[in-house]
């Protein structure tokens, strides 16, 4: 079962244990991961801000290459941000004059028949929550956890197509297999504020406190993420105004316990909020 596999900049550096488990995870599923021939960057915040043409052109080159290179139709892109720039390629390539401007820009064919996955996808298209049942060996113990999405693996509904971009479940329903007890909360789809941490660091350091204190406030004990850029984010700005910090975690790191990886092995070790010493509370080291 062969996957393209689009890690984009963060997954190759910051998120680097997200690249780690994602890779990990997918194997034991026996989902084979092939990586996108010499990719480039999907333009991110940046692009779509400075040149709407590029910011279109840069995702289509990328999926032209895995047509046209890797001769594969689906990708999964685990970074909510490529994720949501890959997506809205593909749904503004639908008006023909756009696609035909992508096209010249990017110098290559746009593929109209790529499927484009983010992880939370992948696993339940490709495993299911039954063939995930029977790869977990080892529970995650009721660990207390909120389920974070932020604002672009869900929205805008009409680019990603999702139903329930508001109070989205897929996440849940993942690690409630694993042996988690997801929790309910206000902030599942608020955004962290993403590509603002250096320009605006006020700002982030607001949005992100409102969204651990919420997770503080339903007795969290974990947050599990699907973006390189929300873990950043949360993960390094706690403690700021004095709470207790909750350690943040890939989804597919705690994935990867429950199927009975060690936590040294995932990367969980690189998380700059300690993530081992709830592990160990819960006897999952």
């Amino acid at each position: 079962m062969k996957v393209g596999y689009y890690p984009g900049c963060s997954l190759h550096s910051t998120g680097r244990e997200y690249d780690i488990s994602t890779r990990k995870v997918t194997a034991a599923l026996g989902i084979e991961l092939e990586e996108v021939k010499n990719w480039v960057c999907c333009g991110s915040s940046p692009a779509h801000q400075a040149d709407e043409m590029v910011s279109l052109a840069l995702p289509a080159l990328n999926l032209a290459i895995l047509k046209e290179e890797n001769g594969l139709n689906e990708v999964v892109a685990p970074c909510a941000s490529c994720y949501s720039r890959l997506r809205n390629a593909q749904s503004r390539a639908e008006d023909d004059d756009t696609r035909h401007e992508m096209e010249k820009v990017s110098g290559r064919k746009f593929p109209r028949d790529v499927r484009i996955l983010h992880a939370i996808d992948l696993v339940l298209v490709k495993t299911g929550l039954e063939g995930l049942k029977k790869k977990v060996v080892r529970k995650l113990n009721g660990l207390k956890v909120v389920c974070y999405y932020g604002c672009l693996i869900t929205r805008p509904p009409k680019v990603t197509g999702v139903k329930d971009y508001e109070v989205p479940q897929s996440m849940e329903s993942i690690l409630e297999v694993a042996g988690a007890e997801p929790l309910d909360w206000n902030m599942r789809t608020a955004c962290c504020g993403a590509s603002l941490a250096l320009t605006s660091t006020e700002v982030v350091r607001e949005l992100t406190g409102k969204i651990m204190a919420d997770a503080a406030s339903v007795g969290a004990e974990a947050v599990a993420v699907g973006c390189p850029l929300c873990h950043s984010n949360l993960d390094t700005r706690q403690g700021l105004n004095g709470a207790a910090p909750i350690p943040v975690f890939y989804f597919t790191e705690l994935l990867g316990i429950a199927m009975g990886m060690k936590p040294g092995e995932l990367g969980i070790s690189r998380h700059l909020t300690d993530a081992t010493g709830i592990l160990d509370k819960r006897g999952l080291k």
